[in-house]
């Protein structure tokens, strides 16, 4: 299992154990898994915050 998998399993772990029923809980979970899936593409090497934020590494 790939670092990516993992972090968005356990982004939606999180956020179902946070939020619990409605609309807010599913907003909550969307929210976390995206953070989970961003980690766990950092932890990969597939995505470079430095890139994101404007950031050379000259």
């Amino acid at each position: 299992m790939s670092g990516t998998t993992l972090g968005l399993l356990t982004g939606l772990a999180l956020g179902l154990a946070a939020a619990f029923g409605g609309f807010t809980a599913f907003l909550l979970v969307v929210v976390f898994g995206t953070l989970g899936l961003l980690a766990g593409r950092v932890a990969d090497g597939k995505l470079d915050l430095a890139q994101l934020l404007g950031r050379d590494r000259d």
